[in-house]
C-alpha cells in the first residue's frame, strides 16, 4: 500500500490529500488470531487500573472486609480506554494491542481513519459486537477481508503493516 502527503500535515488534512495506489484488502487483511492478540493485550491494559486499585486498597486501606476499586482506578481506566481506543487509532490508526502486534486500522479504501469513523467502530460498533455476544468479531472469521461488525459499521478494515510513502 503506498500513499503520497506531507509528513507534517494533520491526520485530517493527510486523508484528503493522499492518493492510495494498488490497495488490496485482501491482500493484507491481518488475520483473525492476530487481531485476538490485540484485542486481548487492550483488554489488559484497561483491566490494569483496576487491578492495581484493588492491590492498592488492600496493601495500603484498611484490611477489612472486601476492596472494590476506587473512583480513582475507574476514573484511570476511562483515561486509559479514550487514549487508547479514541486518541491512539485517531493519532496513528493503532491501539496499543494493535501497535505491539503490527496492525492498522484504515478505511476500507487504504486512506486513514478520522474522529467520526473511529467513534463510529469504537464505539458504536463495539457495542453492537458485544451485545451480539462476540458473534460479530467472530464475523471476521468468514469475511474475504477479514471485518468484523464493528469494521463493517464504520466502513474500515485493519491490515497487517504500516502506510509507506512514494
Amino acid at each position: 500500500m503506498s500513499s503520497t502527503a506531507p509528513a507534517t500535515r494533520s491526520p485530517a488534512a493527510r486523508s484528503r490529500s493522499e492518493k492510495v495506489i494498488n490497495f488490496a484488502p485482501e491482500a493484507v487483511a491481518a488475520p483473525f488470531f492476530l487481531r485476538c492478540a490485540a484485542l486481548f493485550t487492550d483488554y489488559m491494559v484497561l483491566v490494569l487500573a483496576p487491578v492495581t486499585g484493588i492491590f492498592w486498597n488492600k496493601l495500603f486501606g484498611d484490611g477489612i472486609g472486601y476492596s472494590a476499586p476506587g473512583t480513582g482506578s475507574v476514573t484511570m481506566m476511562l483515561i486509559l480506554w479514550v487514549g487508547d481506543f479514541l486518541l491512539l487509532p485517531l493519532l496513528f490508526g493503532q491501539t496499543l494491542g494493535k501497535m505491539l502486534t503490527g496492525l492498522t486500522i484504515v478505511n476500507s479504501d487504504g486512506t486513514p481513519v478520522g474522529l467520526v469513523t473511529i467513534v463510529r467502530r469504537n464505539v458504536l460498533g463495539y457495542f453492537l459486537t458485544a451485545a451480539t455476544l462476540g458473534l460479530g468479531f467472530l464475523s471476521s472469521i468468514f469475511s474475504r477481508r477479514g471485518r468484523a461488525l464493528h469494521d463493517l459499521v464504520a466502513g474500515t478494515i485493519v491490515i497487517r503493516g504500516r502506510r509507506t510513502r512514494l
